[in-house]
């Protein structure tokens, strides 16, 4: 199955909800996680496996979909308004396969990387990548999953890794989660997300129409674009 089937799904729910339409991303993949299914029976791979007498495991499969493509779709939720506001998002794995002739990207990757000293500048682990085009400055970046306990961890140890720079200290570190397992929902009393949240990251977007409750850090995703004008 392609990213085009979920593109289409969230476009028709835009159409009926709009702006809110965010709130309904984890119904619309319960809604074609059976068709999902089919596909993945029906490949080549999965074939093969049956053939050799091994179970082909659909759920490994299934996550691995969710989270790739929960990511495009956040992007494309995002470009056109941050193009709007003067600013460029393209993925970090782009920039982890930037070649030197693309001088813009080459750019970015440089004012991102973090310095390990005697091993090297490498760059921190991050889905999506908001930088200025007119000095290629990295602005913030974003990691989008699931749920937290996916990387919530990892992310605020690159918050605290960017943040020891002069050269990165400026960059906010984000999370974007549909938060299906509820580590967000309350403030009190934290989950251990949630607190590391609070505490080592610059915030958390959630994808929901769920009660929040909402603090600095922890907000509705669709507080994430008037946070992002107030930085620039």
């Amino acid at each position: 199955m392609k990213f085009e089937y979920l593109l289409n799904l969230y476009k028709n729910y835009e159409e009926k909800y709009q702006e809110k339409a965010f709130c309904y991303i984890s119904q619309m993949l319960k809604e074609i996680k059976g068709i999902h299914k089919i596909s993945f029976e029906n490949s080549p791979k999965a074939r093969r496996a049956l053939e050799l007498g091994i179970t082909p495991d659909h759920e490994q499969s299934w996550r691995a979909f969710k989270g790739k493509n929960l990511e495009k779709l956040i992007k494309y939720i995002l470009v056109s308004q941050i193009e709007k506001i003067g600013l460029k998002i393209i993925s970090g794995n782009s920039l982890e396969r930037v070649q030197k002739q693309n001088e813009e990207l080459a750019k970015v990757k440089r004012n991102l990387l973090v310095d390990f000293g005697e091993f090297g500048c490498h760059l921190p682990d991050v889905d999506l990548v908001i930088y200025q085009p007119t000095d290629y400055k990295v602005v913030a970046v974003l990691s989008i999953k699931v749920t937290l306990r996916e990387r919530i961890a990892q992310t605020g140890y690159w918050k605290i890794k960017l943040a020891n720079d002069k050269i990165t200290e400026h960059i906010k570190v984000f999370f974007i989660t549909l938060d299906e397992d509820n580590t967000l929902e309350q403030q009190f009393p934290c989950k251990k997300g949630r607190a590391i949240t609070e505490i080592d990251t610059d915030g958390s977007y959630v994808l929901t129409d769920k009660n929040l409750q909402e603090s600095k850090k922890v907000k509705t995703f669709d507080k994430f674009l008037h946070d992002l004008k107030s930085l620039i």
